[in-house]
């Protein structure tokens, strides 16, 4: 008995010693690695294990020895995009990575209109997409949702290649984004998806910096619990954004806010302060380009139109860029507009302009940049209209223009060239104008490229309602 007592200890205490080489769930058969870069592997092992890394691109073996925390974590240079190659990592076992693909990787996060997929009522822009063969240049990584009290270092999910299949349960503007990004850059695209519908911003942020900022932890408990989304800061940020941030990726894409009207004077505040956690959490200022929230009658009034404000606000971040959405919904009841092709193009657009520098020319929405008043007129002026305006039909809609007594009337208005001359019979003295600024207005007003011209006020009045 005494033997077999043992036997049994020693043969525990091997399995101990020689822990199995193990790594996260984002490093894996089917992954993209950025381009042209000191990427970073990393996993668990036995305690001062060593490890050895192969990379079929240059045949090149790399080694480093884990920790006493039974953690390994090495650097290997990427070359420029192509695949697919193999990855052997070899400890005390040995893992062959296979179909590893080199180009470009962007995180796409948000609520339901980021997740919005095959299976989300009146989606149809994806439906000819099915047909296609499988695509080995674009790849998936769609994370459950999950939270946590603290930041986790891995998450359940695996990369898999875009087919018939694998498309109908991810993001479809993400995909219509990568489908831009890879017939342009002609490079294999990773797209890592980290969506919840409705959840707030606050939860996409760690909780730490939600409550060293008194303004926003203020906010924060304004939120409302339902059943469905988590609402507490910090919980989704740790259980599915926290493990991504040794990976390595070329940017963000984010299409979130209505999960936000509850306090919609904050979001600028929030969003810029998340933008900047998951760079510093990253180690890297990379571009994070966002969709401006859609119309929807929203049942307190103003709270879309100030929550759409306060996103145009976050422009002032360097190394962003906004989407304007308020052409893409015919149906203001539904807070998911089923045209997520255009959505994912105009972000694309963004990225290959902004990102790659590629040579796309009006890919911005023209933006409100000063007003002037000459008698009973007002001059409104653009950023990113230099080529001009246009409006479809025979006059502006959705504008307005207030005297001293703020007291809106519908505007009449003339495009000349890049500016809007605005008037009304029944304002003498104009000192503000409104453009598209209601929870569900949709304008008329364009660029001459055909991007709606994003909604605006030229006053500050408060226009929330109290309670």
């Amino acid at each position: 008995m005494k033997n077999i007592a043992f036997i049994i200890f020693f043969k525990l205490s091997i399995a101990t010693v020689f822990a199995d080489v193990r790594l996260p769930g984002v490093i894996g058969n089917n992954m993209v690695l950025e381009q042209n870069a000191l990427v970073t592997l990393w996993g668990w092992s036995d305690v001062a294990e060593k490890i050895f890394i192969t990379t079929s691109w240059n045949n090149k073996t790399d080694s480093t020895i884990s920790t006493r925390d039974a953690k390994w974590r090495i650097k290997i240079q990427t070359p420029s995009a192509g695949g697919p190659y193999s990855i052997i990592i070899k400890g005390n076992n040995t893992i062959n990575l296979t179909n590893v693909m080199i180009g470009e990787v962007w995180v796409c996060s948000g609520q339901s209109n980021m997740e919005f997929h095959h299976f989300y009522q009146g989606s149809k822009d994806i439906e000819p997409e099915f047909v296609n063969p499988p695509n080995n240049n674009i790849h998936f990584f769609l994370i459950p949702k999950t939270t946590a009290q603290y930041p986790q270092e891995n998450c359940n999910a695996e990369w898999k290649v875009c087919d018939s299949n694998t498309m109908k349960h991810f993001s479809e503007v993400a995909y219509f984004f990568a489908k831009k990004l890879n017939e342009k850059l002609n490079v294999p695209i990773g797209l890592i998806e980290a969506s919840w519908g409705g959840t707030p911003a606050e939860v996409w942020t760690p909780e730490e910096d939600i409550d060293k900022d008194v303004v926003l932890k203020e906010s924060a408990h304004t939120l409302q619990a339902y059943n469905w989304w988590p609402y507490w800061p910090g919980y989704t940020y740790n259980g599915m954004i926290a493990p991504l941030t040794n990976y390595n990726i070329a940017g963000a894409i984010w299409y979130q806010g209505e999960g936000n009207t509850n306090a919609p004077s904050t979001y600028a505040r929030l969003l810029t302060t998340m933008i900047k956690s998951w760079r510093n959490a990253w180690q890297k200022d990379f571009p994070f380009y966002y969709v401006q929230i859609a119309p929807f009658t929203y049942s307190d009034k103003n709270v879309g139109a100030v929550l759409k404000e306060q996103q145009e606000k976050v422009l002032a971040l360097e190394n962003t860029g906004m989407v304007v959405t308020t052409d893409i919904t015919a149906d203001t009841t539904n807070i998911h507009p089923p045209d997520k092709l255009d959505v994912g193009y105009r972000l694309a657009n963004l990225a290959l302009a902004e990102t790659y520098h590629q040579n796309i020319t009006d890919y911005k929405s023209s933006l409100f940049k000063s007003m002037s008043v000459e008698n009973n007129k007002v001059i409104i002026d653009f950023y990113n209209a230099d080529d001009g305006l246009t409006m479809k039909g025979d006059h502006v809609t959705q504008l307005y223009i207030a005297g001293k007594d703020s007291i809106f009337y519908p505007a009449d208005a003339k495009i000349q060239n890049n500016k809007l001359i605005v008037s009304s019979k029944n304002v003498d003295a104009p000192i503000a104008v409104r453009y598209e600024f209601s929870n569900a207005a949709i304008g008329n007003l364009f660029s001459s490229a055909g991007l709606p011209v994003a909604p605006f006020r030229t006053d500050d009045w408060d226009v929330l309602e109290k309670k």
